[in-house]
């Protein structure tokens, strides 16, 4: 980009030199371990091509934003991640947020209901409605999309063992309220890899829990057009300690190896690759999370245009979800996380998401109560509304500094990615323990800067308090158990039994063979079965998954 003569003179009269005594640091690096210099020039970005590597906006390989317009035609959509307890309070939750301006659902579901057990399972007990809403037929269904219509509102759902599940059950509630499959918008997460990695709600082993994603893909191509039939996430990678180049190469890993499965099943590119959609963290390095949401956009295009010969933009495009670091919460000081998630939301928005979540100040001590959540709901709405950061498509392109980081976050994930594919694509890298290797050692890292105090937490290992009031927090009641034990009986003890059983055989016939097991689950879930005997149903035929124990 730079004539060679115009490099020599930048390099010895803009550098700097610096006395190691006198810094406050000995070290300064990112996340992922890119050193970083005391300021930065054109030479930092001296191979860099603007056509090339970052194009217009809306156009390949879309480094600056997805849309031509950025948010100057429509903001992001805002979600705030929520559920808890039964489908009633869940459901006055939603409509609440919906009344303060969000403009999207982002639905949290118990631990059962997220490994396919109905509430009265044994291994249910004390963790019903805890972390989320507790989901077990189409009435709980009915009940938490109450006077909600899914034709007006998007929901995003945080489900993946059995994503196809509470998909069925919200297609066939959108079919009560007279809403068409072509009607429903929205997202299901449906990422199973990252599960072994990362998070651990699987049910079934990765061969099976693949062949029903890629069920999904084909069913949505054809009667579901605008539903996001995967959230290809980064998110709970990042939760788990990895670092930012890491988060880029393995969930676009993942991104590989179902757009590979889908191909391998028969379906067509353009098909389902439109509605891939990707779901990443932001966490605490802003310059570097903006930098890595540009880098990602950026290679997913590469990948698509050259690993799969595609030209078709929407095909190339990675258009994502983001929601703020969990896992930079700190249960002391808990004010402290209006200001991390605040920093974090405006990462993602300068890095171009299509849609946030922002994490509510009391999350590290309890599901968010009333007052948090709307705090966090305004937290977005002040940076769409008053900060003016979306006006601008891609502020910080041109920047010495973000530019070169975009660079070395691509090229590191590139590295990984080429590691990742000697060992056999994704699913066998997590069979043979790769990517948990990568994250644990990352995390066990980061822990021990903060346990030494190279990595300061504040309020944790530095400028604490005593004598801290603890907030007022929102508690699920105890007795919630026993309750939806007994709703569960009295539903089955209504219900046709016949009609349910001939539905899961149905079920479990389709899974022995080759069928798309979608329609065989909408039957299933419209006749009342649960969602445990559903996956039940599956885990008969496809077996459970044992997690290795890697190290």
């Amino acid at each position: 980009m730079y004539q060679k003569d115009f490099l020599d003179q930048v390099r010895t009269q803009l550098a700097v030199k610096e006395d190691p005594a006198k810094l406050r640091e000995k070290v300064f690096e990112t996340s992922s371990g890119i050193p970083l210099k005391n300021s930065y020039t054109p030479a930092d970005v001296a191979e860099m091509n603007p056509l090339r590597d970052l194009g217009a906006p809306g156009k390949f390989p879309f480094t600056r934003h997805v849309q031509p317009t950025g948010y100057r035609g429509r903001l992001w959509t805002m979600r705030q991640y929520a559920g808890f307890a039964t489908a009633e309070e869940s459901n006055a939750r939603y409509r609440y947020l919906l009344a303060q301006g969000t403009t999207g659902l982002s639905v949290a579901f118990d631990l059962p209901t997220q490994i396919g057990m109905d509430p009265d399972h044994e291994m249910a007990l004390g963790e019903v409605g805890k972390v989320g809403v507790s989901i077990s037929s189409i009435h709980d269904m009915r009940r938490l999309f109450q006077d909600i219509p899914l034709d007006k509102v998007s929901t995003s759902m945080t489900i993946n063992g059995p994503a196809a599940v509470m998909l069925a059950l919200y297609l066939a509630v959108a079919e009560e309220q007279g809403v068409s499959y072509a009607q429903v918008s929205g997202t299901i997460q449906n990422d199973i890899l990252k599960e072994y990695m990362a998070r651990g709600t699987y049910i079934y082993p990765p061969r099976p829990s693949i062949r029903l994603i890629t069920d999904i893909f084909a069913f949505c191509a054809d009667q579901v057009p605008n539903w996001n039939t995967i959230s290809i996430s980064g998110y709970h990678i990042r939760e788990a300690g990895c670092t930012a180049a890491q988060e880029i190469a393995f969930t676009l890993g993942d991104g590989i190896a179902y757009v590979q499965a889908a191909l391998d099943a028969g379906l067509k590119l353009e098909a389902f690759a439109p509605r891939l959609s990707f779901f990443f963290n932001a966490h605490n390095q802003f310059f570097e999370e903006v930098a890595k949401f540009r880098a990602a956009r950026r290679l997913w295009a590469r990948i698509m245009k050259d690993r799969f010969k595609t030209d078709d933009p929407k095909s190339q495009m990675l258009r994502f979800h983001t929601q703020t670091a969990g896992s930079t919460l700190t249960a002391q000081q808990p004010d402290n996380n209006i200001v991390r998630t605040t920093v974090q939301a405006m990462a993602a928005v300068c890095g171009g998401t299509q849609s946030l979540h922002t994490n509510s100040r009391d999350e590290a001590l309890a599901l968010p109560t009333e007052v948090s959540a709307r705090i966090a709901l305004r937290t977005q709405q002040i940076l769409a509304f008053e900060s003016r950061v979306a006006d601008v498509v891609d502020p910080f392109a041109g920047s010495y500094y973000v530019e070169a980081l975009t660079d070395e976050l691509e090229a590191r994930a590139m590295t990984l990615l080429t590691k990742v594919d000697e060992l056999g694509g994704m699913v066998s890298a997590i069979e043979k323990g790769f990517p948990q290797r990568e994250i644990q050692n990352a995390a066990y890292a980061y822990q021990k800067a903060v346990e030494k105090g190279g990595q300061v937490v504040v309020g944790v290992n530095k400028f604490q308090i005593s004598g801290e009031v603890a907030p007022e927090l929102l508690r699920v009641n105890e007795s919630l158990g026993a309750l939806r034990r007994t709703e569960v009986a009295a539903m089955r003890a209504k219900r046709d039994q016949k009609a349910v059983d001939a539905r899961l055989a149905a079920l479990t016939a389709g899974a022995k063979g080759t069928e798309n097991l979608m329609p065989l689950i909408i039957a299933a879930v419209k006749a009342e079965a649960t969602v445990g005997e559903v996956s039940d149903a599956m885990r008969g035929v496809f077996g459970e998954y044992q997690e290795r124990l890697v190290l």
